[in-house]
């Protein structure tokens, strides 16, 4: 059985499979509403069905709570129509502009930058080409189906290599072999790219990036090409780590703050040691763009990292420095037990 989807208020419409989730089809009709993780852990598919049926599969409270339901919000990634329906979301221009592949890629590089931050660099086949927005992911395909997201840190016009900065979490499936036994010349396969985060370019706005951790990676693939097209936007990267080692491209965000017009970097630490000598800003990363900018209405923000960084800048920004909603891009980035869980 086959059921349609009306998506307001753009007016675009597919077809959704019995079984099939609405943001699964979408996707495999080119139509661009937006996502992140497709697992139901970190919310960026919601949006509201205005009408018909559908049931909605197992999910974090986080990403879509009791009372959102209730409002008649839901989650695409997670929603099966049971029948036609008519939903309302914010839909993303340009997702369809380049094809899903299913590619296999040879490890090229393996460079640990900290205990914990390992850079891993593939090489696709010499036949093989891959395009992509700057900030979009990758799957890995694991074995019994199993898949495990990257966002790419590479710019689309230095693809040589795609890059991807991949945290160690003790336990991981995919994250011990990268820190275990992996090594070059092996080969892994992915699909890609995948998901909504990455820059608006029909904007004139200065931007705001903010990043924690490994979600610097897609924020740097953004500033390469912003980089790359000589925009004269204005951008100001915050990037929030507990120590500073965890900051561990700080030499290059520096050296952008020299060379890149329009740039400026503000590295922010909330759990500096005495015997780290910090003397820069600290606290959390989505105060400081605060403390900086109380007024953030003609602006756009660009946040990936922690769920818990993510949701609250989202939520001060709208409601403290009045940033409009629809000015707020993210990538959550959720964990391996994030996705167990859902």
């Amino acid at each position: 059985m086959t059921f349609q989807v009306l998506v307001n208020p753009s007016g675009r419409q597919f077809s959704c499979d019995a079984g099939e989730s609405i943001l699964a089809a979408a996707i495999r009709a080119g139509v661009g509403l937006p996502y992140g993780c497709k697992n139901g852990a970190c919310g960026s598919c919601k949006g509201k069905l205005v009408s018909g049926q559908a049931e909605i599969g197992a999910h974090q409270e986080r990403a879509l709570s009791a009372a959102e339901r209730e409002a008649g919000q839901t989650l695409f990634c997670c929603a099966m129509p049971q029948s036609d329906v008519v939903i309302e979301v914010r839909e993303v221009l340009g997702v369809g502009d380049f094809p899903i592949k299913k590619l296999p890629s040879r490890v090229a590089k393996l460079e640990r930058v900290t205990d914990d931050v390992m850079i891993l660099s593939l090489q696709l086949p010499a036949t093989e080409r891959m395009q992509f927005k700057a900030g979009q992911y990758i799957e890995f395909l694991l074995k019994d189906g199993k898949r495990r997201a990257y966002s790419m840190a590479t710019a689309p016009h230095s693809d040589e290599l795609l890059a991807l900065h991949i945290r160690h979490m003790p336990g991981g499936l995919f994250t011990d072999q990268v820190f275990g036994t992996l090594k070059e010349k092996d080969i892994l396969r992915f699909e890609g790219p995948l998901g909504t985060f990455f820059l608006r370019e029909d904007s004139q706005k200065p931007i705001v990036m903010l990043a924690s951790g490994t979600g610097f990676a897609p924020i740097k693939a953004m500033i390469d090409h912003w980089a790359h097209q000589e925009s004269t936007r204005p951008v100001t990267l915050y990037w929030g780590g507990r120590r500073p080692a965890d900051l561990y491209m700080n030499a290059l965000c520096e050296e952008w703050s020299k060379t890149l017009p329009n740039f400026r970097y503000i590295p922010v630490i909330s759990d500096a040691l005495p015997e780290d000598n910090w003397t820069g800003r600290t606290g959390f990363v989505h105060k400081a763009v605060m403390q900086d900018l109380q007024n953030l209405f003609d602006y756009q923000v660009y946040a990936c990292g922690a769920p818990i960084m993510v949701e609250a800048a989202q939520r001060d920004f709208v409601a403290e420095c009045q940033l409009p909603n629809e000015e707020f891009f993210a990538d959550s980035f959720t964990s391996e037990a994030d996705l167990v869980n859902s």
